[in-house]
């Protein structure tokens, strides 16, 4: 008898990161439900990405969800008046403009929520604490702080019909480790997208913190980044 299905919301941005962790929750059994968010970025590129990349994976479902970041501005990626950083020396000495206040908060609530709804008990996100740009809301103690949260504040869990577990499968992994993590899974980079100030046409600018970490993880990797960029 085929055993039943496991369901898992996933957090898919388009970039890097999150596609690999929707390849690693469908090698792990899940029937994945991706969730990607329009919150007032700078540009739509990495939706449609996003879209690609579910499409390709063969997502159990796609949800888009509309909310507005940029009212409350505050980040070089939700406000224009604010330049991208580019070419920083070192990525790791401050809280980089590009953060987006309580981003990550926001974002697991909603897939809280959806999988509340949809009985899952299993969320997945791309965070990395590894190769990454100083975010606070990337860091293992953020994500034990949040999955208690979430055990603590939905009638699911309370009632104790489950308990919920935030997934973080490329948080400490290099950005080389990760990309070679996906290429064995069958990830299809050409398919994602992580530059953070891209031009009219989409194509990523090659000097944003995100596109360094991305050049530098694929020559770690020893290959070539299917990402044409514009300079």
């Amino acid at each position: 008898m085929k055993s039943p299905s496991k369901k898992a919301v996933v957090l898919l941005s388009g970039g890097l990161d999150s596609a690999t962790t929707l390849a690693i929750a469908k090698t792990e059994g899940f029937d994945c439900y991706a969730m990607t968010f329009r919150y007032g970025q700078r540009h739509a590129h990495e939706i449609t990405c996003a879209c690609r990349v579910a499409l390709s994976m063969g997502a159990a479902g796609h949800r888009l969800v509309d909310i507005d970041l940029a009212a409350m501005g505050g980040s070089a990626l939700t406000d224009a008046a604010l330049d991208v950083p580019k070419d920083r020396l070192d990525l790791r000495s401050v809280i980089p403009i590009t953060y987006v206040p309580a981003r990550n908060t926001i974002f697991l609530s909603y897939a809280l929520a959806w999988a509340e709804v949809l009985g899952a008990w299993d969320i997945f996100i791309g965070v990395n604490a590894t190769d990454y740009s100083g975010y606070p809301d990337c860091r293992p103690e953020y994500i034990e702080a949040f999955e208690k949260m979430a055990n603590l504040a939905t009638a699911a869990a309370v009632e104790g019909k489950g308990k919920y577990t935030i997934h973080t499968p490329v948080i400490k992994l290099s950005k080389a480790q990760i990309i070679q993590k996906g290429i064995a899974l069958g990830v299809d980079y050409s398919l994602t997208h992580s530059c953070y100030d891209p031009d009219e046409q989409g194509r990523p600018c090659g000097h944003c913190d995100s596109c360094r970490l991305r050049l530098k993880g694929f020559a770690e990797a020893g290959l070539t980044d299917p990402a044409a960029y514009h300079s």
